[in-house]
């Protein structure tokens, strides 16, 4: 693998055998044999044609705040654009913001130019791209209200997407059904506003995180997507699963929608109350409860 690291090298910055646990907020899994910080758009082209040339598997990261990444060794390349796509625009109230970029400090950006309409965002702990990935959303919010076009390299193009053919839906879009497209960056539309009112409602909510999220201990956030009659932390109560453990795993006590990492969690016992619960709800009351979290090196 020297030879194919030495290609690579030239693109991005690289480290060798990370540990998951260092690259997701669920502080779990394995080792990658690599992770890369693309330097700019063209290196990232060149990251991926070498992967391709090599077979060598590759897969695009965030925070790591929305994922499940098993404890096996991961014999691939992690792309991280955090570190050099991470610039972002004002012109009037319209943003323009790469896919590296927090969307947290975005919102507080946002805010300090008196702008509304990422209040939604100030707690959730992603990057601009991972949130368009996933159409993040909070208080009946999402990024696909203020989102006008994404910029996405695809086929060895990059073009502009509009707002349509992102294909949003509840915690969906086009790029979970087309993986090998990439996220560049967004244009948002936000709305004129007063920056002490966005700044309460943005510091209101942030309290209610507090009051209702486990967030004293690791975790990827809301586990399930909420079923159309309900909300899955209702289910998983009604299973009796609310505190229930398996090792260091635990369905949290504070909002059984989460599970947390309480100490050294493996990821296979964090996997082992999602497929107990997934069953359990299947079983009894005839609900497919979907994931919120994607799942990653799992065989």
């Amino acid at each position: 693998m020297s030879e194919f690291r030495n290609k690579i090298a030239q693109f991005a910055d690289i480290d060798e055998n990370v540990s998951f646990a260092r690259l997701t907020t669920m502080k779990v899994g394995g080792k990658a044999r690599y992770v890369v910080y693309p330097y700019d758009e063209f290196a990232l082209e060149g990251i991926i044609e070498v992967c391709r040339e090599n077979n060598v598997e590759y897969k695009m990261f965030g925070n790591g705040s929305n994922i499940l990444c098993s404890d096996d060794f991961f014999d691939g390349v992690v792309i991280k654009l955090g570190r050099y796509f991470n610039k972002v625009f004002f012109n009037g109230t319209e943003v323009v913001v790469q896919a590296g970029y927090s969307i947290i400090s975005l919102a507080y950006d946002a805010m300090k130019k008196s702008l509304s309409g990422l209040e939604f965002a100030s707690g959730i702990p992603g990057t601009v791209g991972g949130c368009v990935f996933m159409n993040a959303g909070a208080y009946k919010s999402n990024m696909s209200d203020i989102v006008t076009e994404v910029q996405v390299l695809h086929d060895g193009i990059i073009e502009w997407l509009d707002n349509t053919r992102c294909e949003f839906g509840y915690r969906t879009s086009v790029f979970q059904k087309n993986e090998d497209w990439i996220v560049l960056a967004v244009k948002m539309q936000l709305k004129e506003g007063v920056r002490e009112e966005i700044n309460e409602l943005m510091q209101d909510r942030q309290k209610r995180r507090f009051a209702t999220q486990p967030l004293d201990y690791p975790s990827a956030g809301s586990v399930f997507r909420n079923p159309e009659n309900g909300f899955s932390w209702q289910y998983i109560d009604k299973i009796g699963y609310r505190g229930k453990h398996y090792g260091d795993a635990a369905v949290s006590e504070k909002h059984s929608n989460f599970i947390v990492n309480t100490g050294s969690a493996k990821a296979s016992e964090i996997n082992q109350l999602i497929e107990d619960i997934q069953q359990l709800v299947r079983d009894e009351y005839e609900i497919e409860l979907i994931l919120e979290v994607e799942k990653f090196n799992w065989k």
